[in-house]
């Protein structure tokens, strides 16, 4: 199956091309002709199933069709819930625009920066824009921006943008759309609020419920459980890294604190990893991703920031360092490996403290996996060390992230590796 039945037009099939995508995914198939129709949807698909492009696409030829306004009035409107999220779906949305007859004005807009540049930037208008709630509520209250000639809304990630703290802020800026809109609802989950918002304000809406990848595209994510103590987990977790030779990880902890904590214990045994949390400037964040995503680093230590939206191609393997709080969570974290049909593994770290927890999300997973140990590494009594439990407020330790010089010196070891 191609893109050229979905009913795109000629400049968009280039776009695809251009972008390598040969063929459509489940999701893609299924919502694309839907949203070309005008249909309000609620559409359920995993992680890395290709949501962004279900939308995107569809999305940009309903404004082309529309003709250019002058001044550009804001006609389509993607709610996100993180800033990683806004400036990945905003990537997408220009490469696939590109190649249009009408060129369009894509406005990117999330807080963590000055909120000027985001002000000039809206200057003239925008046809396409990408917001988190807070941000975009702030530019209104600038009056940088009208959502009154909104045509079709998006939410992104649906279930996380009604969670605590996003609910409050996501109603304001509905009631601030027209009525009459098309709306499109895409998560990995559509729990029991955001069914509850689909009822009060889709019209007939359309359900697409993609729960896996199509036959033969089907990523195989092998779990894995390891039983050590919690003291131990940063030695385990290094000479895994090292004995099986992973060179890109993904490694997920509770707390800002013990991001910066055990990437700075891995860099000082050797190893090129960094952190990645919401307690650093959004500058060094975008930075810290680009360079993990060009393999500069080989570990990423992060909180539950990556669990969703972040695509990250070729990411072998991910590391449940402490466990999710729920089962969604784990299916989220897991969900950022064996993507675009290729296989993953996903490593999970259970203690004495943790196996009850860890039984819950298999309750809910409905599964059972079995427990391994490590030779060398087998679990005993031990307690968690002073230094390795949370601490009171969210920030870093300072001078804990690797310096340019760091990074110049690890780039130089690198090559020579290689070379």
């Amino acid at each position: 199956m191609s893109f050229e039945p979905l009913g795109l037009s000629p400049a968009l099939l280039l776009a695809v091309r251009l972008l390598g995508l040969e063929a459509p995914t489940a999701v893609q198939l299924q919502a694309i002709p839907l949203v070309l129709q005008g249909c309000d949807m609620a559409v359920q698909a995993q992680t890395g199933s290709g949501k962004t492009v279900a939308y995107v696409l569809p999305l940009l030829q309903r404004l082309q069709s529309g003709g250019a306004h002058t001044p550009r009035r804001v006609r389509a409107l993607v709610l996100v819930p993180t800033r990683e999220l806004a400036a990945q779906v905003g990537e997408v949305v220009r490469s696939l625009a590109q190649h249009l007859p009408q060129a369009l004005k894509v406005a990117v807009l999330f807080g963590g920066v000055s909120v000027n540049p985001q002000m000039m930037g809206l200057r003239g208008g925008a046809d396409v824009v990408v917001a988190t709630p807070g941000r975009l509520l702030d530019l209104l209250g600038h009056n940088a921006l009208r959502l009154s000639d909104v045509q079709l809304l998006v939410l992104d990630e649906a279930d996380r943008l009604l969670e605590l703290g996003f609910a409050d802020e996501v109603g304001p800026l509905l009631a601030l759309l027209p009525a009459q809109r098309q709306n499109l609802f895409f998560s990995a989950t559509l729990g029991p609020q955001v069914q509850a918002l689909a009822a009060s304000l889709l019209r007939d809406p359309v359900r697409v419920d993609v729960p896996d990848a199509p036959t033969g595209q089907q990523p195989v994510i092998e779990q894995r459980v390891i039983a050590v103590d919690p003291g131990r987990r940063t030695e385990l977790l290094r000479h895994l890294v090292q004995e099986q030779g992973w060179h890109r990880v993904l490694v997920f902890v509770a707390t800002q604190y013990a991001a910066q904590h055990v990437a700075w214990k891995l860099y000082k045994a050797g190893l090129f990893a960094t952190p990645f949390h919401g307690g650093m400037a959004q500058g060094a964040r975008a930075q810290v991703l680009a360079e993990f995503k060009a393999g500069q680093w080989d570990v990423l230590v992060t909180t539950d920031l990556a669990a969703r939206g972040i695509d990250i191609a070729q990411l072998p393997v991910v590391v449940n360092y402490d466990l999710p709080r729920s089962a969604i969570d784990y299916v989220h974290r897991i969900g950022r490996t064996g993507r675009a049909g290729e296989d993953g593994l996903a490593v999970s770290f259970v203690s004495a403290q943790t196996e009850a927890h860890f039984r819950l999300i298999e309750k809910r997973q409905h599964m059972v996996l079995p427990r391994e140990t490590a030779p060398g590494f087998e679990p005993g009594q031990e307690e968690l060390p002073p230094d390795l439990a949370p601490v009171p407020g969210t920030g870093g330790i300072k001078g804990k992230r690797p310096s340019k010089k760091d990074k110049l010196r690890a780039a130089t070891a690198r090559a020579l590796a290689s070379g």
